[in-house]
């Protein structure tokens, strides 16, 4: 599939919120515009910080821990928060298994912004 290059903020977290909302325990995201996405219902003992849309497309398209560990290791991301609270949220993301028809929603959500 191709992929927009660029994003809107408030499109982005309803993304997030599509792909990770399920994931228990506190986590958050804070995209390039610094809005914040909570996840998990709780206060976050974590949070991603994603520094451009370009980065945030590239986790969606692949949201594996090696994806986010690259863009980790780049500087393309940072974490802020419990240093070991991102392992278990690695595990979680691991289990993460999106349909070919939520893949082409998101896909489209993702056009529509």
């Amino acid at each position: 599939m191709i992929f927009p290059r660029q994003i809107s903020s408030r499109r982005a977290a309803e993304v997030l919120q599509k792909v990770f909302g399920h994931i228990t325990g506190g986590f958050a995201f804070r995209l390039w515009d610094g809005t914040p996405v909570v996840l998990g219902g709780v206060a976050p003992v974590c949070t991603a910080v994603v520094h451009a849309p370009e980065t945030f497309i590239r986790l969606i398209r692949d949201p594996t821990p090696l994806t986010f560990a690259e863009a980790y290791a780049e500087g393309a991301i940072d974490l802020e928060g419990a240093l070991f609270a991102p392992m278990s949220m690695a595990n979680a993301v691991e289990r993460i298994r999106l349909s070919f028809m939520d893949r082409l929603r998101l896909f489209v959500s993702l056009w529509r912004g």
